[in-house]
């Protein structure tokens, strides 16, 4: 055998690894393809019916959304109305209850200063240290406090 065969012998064996090392590894590569696919497939089949439960979830959630915007403005309608009802028996009924009210002051004030048998309170007088002070001066007393 001469050199240059030899050297043929090597480059042929040097290319069967090197085919044998590709031809696992396009396998590999095929079998994670397989297994890519399928679980592509797997998702899709879970992702549609997931999907369509979201759909159906925002739908009622819009639903739910519309109800209560209904009875939010209900409300406000309600609140209005009752606004405006106590607006209209305060201006109705406030005047002459006030007028009521300052009549029966004005007679009770009348009545009670006619009693002539009710004698008069003296005031009443404070003691500071030891001494009285007139109500008078003990009015100012407390306004400067």
């Amino acid at each position: 055998m001469s050199g240059g065969e030899v050297a043929g012998i090597l480059v042929a064996v040097f290319w069967a690894i090197l085919v044998s090392f590709l031809a696992v590894a396009l396998a590999r590569l095929a079998q994670t393809l397989k297994a890519t696919t399928k679980l592509v497939a797997d998702v899709t089949d879970q992702a549609v019916p997931l999907l369509a439960d979201a759909s159906a979830a925002v739908r009622s959630a819009q639903t739910q959304i519309d109800r209560v915007d209904a009875i939010a403005s209900d409300v406000q309608e309600v609140t209005s109305n009752a606004s405006a009802l106590s607006s209209t028996v305060a201006s109705t009924f406030g005047g002459p209850l006030v007028k009521v009210a300052a009549f029966g002051y004005g007679v009770r004030r009348a009545l009670g200063g006619r009693k002539e048998d009710v004698p008069t309170k003296a005031p009443r007088r404070t003691v500071i240290v030891g001494r009285t002070v007139p109500a008078a001066r003990r009015k100012r007393n407390l306004r400067g406090k």
